[in-house]
This record gives structure tokens, C-alpha cells and sequence, in this order.
């Protein structure tokens, strides 16, 4: 796949910018957090066969953006964002957009979701990668663990979680409200294959989420954005 060039991703900044200015509404600093990986990502690694689940779905105008980048959503559809009617909810609909086959939103849930269909694939002998955003506030509730624990039970080498690590939450930041650090050695003590990287660096980026797909084990990358 080509690589992204640092235009798309200014020009992808930009739109969601404009877009939650025209419409009012939205979780701005949880989307653009997530934005650089998520754009990375579609463009330069999800193939037709791999799936993409979206834990933190108030952060779905980043996953708007992205699909608009790659022309799978319009222009004048990104304007209809959270008006009365649209497709572009504040959360993922199910299946009411290519891509989207998951409601999510409700947090905690999407990593168990993922681990599920990672499984499912492993079964039937699918050849898919299924990879996962949360946020790091996701990682507060014990349905997460629980689908770490389960993902590294069955050895689930297909799947790819990417944490969104910018340290807040609807309260105040992660560390006042129930501080999870250090993270990342929490989740290696379940014996999955973990990174800690730069949520910023496109290059860091890429080779986190390339390296993933050779490990014999669920792989995290703990993203640091901001």
C-alpha cells in the first residue's frame, strides 16, 4: 500500500476540525488524538479481508474523517454530522456505513467484540487481522481485562489493540480519576506482545503496526497522543 503522505494527514486534521466547528457537537480532543493511527492504519495497512473495531466510539468523527480521506464518505455527508436524519451519528451505527459493523460507544465493550471476531476468523480459517481501538480510560473496566485475558488464552495472534493513550477521561485525567500505570507493563504481565510508541509519529506508527503482524501473540501498542 502507498504510504501516507504528512499532507493527508493536515488535510484530515483540518476537515475534523471543520467538521466539528459546522456542527457544534462532538468529542473533539478524543478524536484528534486517535486521528494520526487511525489514518495510518486504513490507509496504509487494513486490507478488505481484516476488520476494524472502534472501542471509543465517541471518538467515530476521527473514523468519519478517515473514511472521507479514502473517498468512502462524502464530502456533504461529513456536513450532515450529527443533525437530525444522518448516518453520521456522535457513535458508530452498525452496518449503516461501509466499514462499521459494530455499534459501539458504550465502553469496554469494543476490545471483547474484537477478540470474539478474531476468534470467529481463527475458526473458519480466515485469512483477516482484526484490530481494535480503545482508549486508555477503557482499561479502568474489567470487561477489558477480561477480553486480554481471554485474547491471550486462545492465542488470538490475528488481532491488533491499539490503545489511545492521551491521559483524560469525561472526569479529569486517567491518573486522578484511576490511575492504570505504568499500562503497558500491566498488559505484558498477561503474556501479550506490547509496544509503547508515539501516537504522533507516522513512522513509529507503521512499523508498531507492521511488527504486530508477525507476533505469535495479541498485540497492543500503547499510543502516547495528546
Amino acid at each position: 500500500m502507498p504510504r501516507l503522505s504528512p499532507d493527508g494527514l493536515v488535510s484530515a486534521r483540518r476537515r475534523l476540525l471543520q467538521m466539528h466547528y459546522e456542527s457544534g457537537v462532538g468529542h473533539l480532543g478524543g478524536a484528534l488524538s486517535c486521528l494520526d493511527a487511525m489514518m495510518l492504519l486504513f490507509h496504509e495497512h487494513l486490507r478488505p479481508t481484516d476488520d476494524f473495531i472502534l472501542s471509543k466510539g465517541h471518538a467515530v468523527s476521527a473514523l468519519y474523517v478517515t473514511l472521507w480521506s479514502l473517498g468512502e464518505i462524502s464530502d456533504d455527508d461529513l456536513r450532515t454530522f450529527c443533525h437530525d436524519g444522518t448516518l453520521l451519528g456522535a457513535h458508530p451505527p452498525a452496518n449503516a456505513i461501509d466499514r462499521i459493523r459494530f455499534a459501539t460507544g458504550s465502553l469496554g465493550h469494543g476490545f471483547s467484540i474484537a477478540a470474539g471476531t478474531a476468534l470467529g476468523c481463527q475458526i473458519l480459517g480466515q485469512d483477516s487481522r482484526i484490530y481494535c481501538m480503545t482508549s486508555d480510560g477503557e482499561w479502568q473496566e474489567g470487561s477489558t481485562w477480561e477480553a486480554l485475558i481471554f485474547a491471550c488464552h486462545r492465542q488470538l495472534d490475528n488481532l491488533t489493540v491499539l490503545i489511545d493513550e492521551n491521559g483524560l477521561q469525561a472526569f479529569g485525567s486517567t491518573s486522578e480519576v484511576a490511575s492504570m500505570a505504568p499500562l503497558a507493563a500491566r498488559i505484558s504481565g498477561f503474556d501479550a506482545d506490547v509496544r509503547e510508541i508515539d501516537g504522533h509519529d507516522p513512522d513509529a506508527i507503521a512499523q508498531a503496526i507492521e511488527a504486530a503482524k508477525s507476533s505469535d501473540r495479541p498485540s497492543l501498542i500503547a499510543c502516547r497522543t495528546v
